[in-house]
């Protein structure tokens, strides 16, 4: 069955030589191939300033470039987000992008004395994170606290499930025949959807 894919890339960085566009670009290769559509939400290409109080957060009108990402998610049934690890966590730039686009009345409505409840129920995600370190160092080590986060505090909490993830490591060791394998994986993602 056909599905509609929203690929988020999050890497900072327009240039085009960054693995993670490389990745995002696999991912909707495959779901080409797999008779899928998808339309891209390249994160470094946004223009939108940083919430600065709950006031904004909470009834601020999102700008418009975060208003057409939301119509994006809202389009899509399954999203793949694309960033790299910076600091043992997402960028933030692309932390700023979370903040604007998960806002009350897009992923959750408040009520009055119970959690709030999310409203993206029926999405599906998979998130890809590069970065330095081995990835069995972040999982276990680190407990990957930065994926928890995004995949816990914020897909989940919206009522996105499941979330799966994809950890590649060691990229500034990784060599040309690993890095084509990586995409060749991701691209065999795109095909399934997944």
């Amino acid at each position: 069955m056909a599905r509609r894919i929203a690929i988020i890339q999050g890497h900072p960085d327009q240039r085009p030589e960054r693995f993670c566009r490389a990745l995002a670009e696999a991912y909707a290769s495959g779901a080409a191939q797999g008779g899928h559509e998808t339309r891209l939400i390249d994160v470094a290409a946004l223009d939108f300033p940083l919430i600065r109080t709950q006031a904004e957060f909470e009834s601020g009108a999102p700008p418009r470039a975060i208003a057409s990402a939301q119509e994006t998610l809202r389009w899509a049934d399954h999203w793949v987000i694309v960033y790299p690890l910076w600091l043992g966590d997402a960028p933030a730039l692309f932390k700023a992008f979370v903040e604007q686009t998960f806002r009350p009345g897009f992923a959750l409505r408040y009520r009055e004395g119970r959690l709030p409840e999310g409203l993206l129920k029926g999405k599906t995600a998979r998130v890809i994170v590069t970065m330095g370190m081995p990835a069995l160092v972040y999982r276990f080590f680190f407990f990957a606290h930065g994926l928890r986060n995004l995949k816990r505090n914020v897909l989940n909490y919206a009522g996105v499930s499941p979330v799966r993830d994809t950890l590649i490591g060691s990229i500034k060791d990784m060599d040309r025949a690993t890095g084509e394998q990586w995409l060749r994986r991701v691209e065999a993602f795109g095909r399934m959807a997944r």
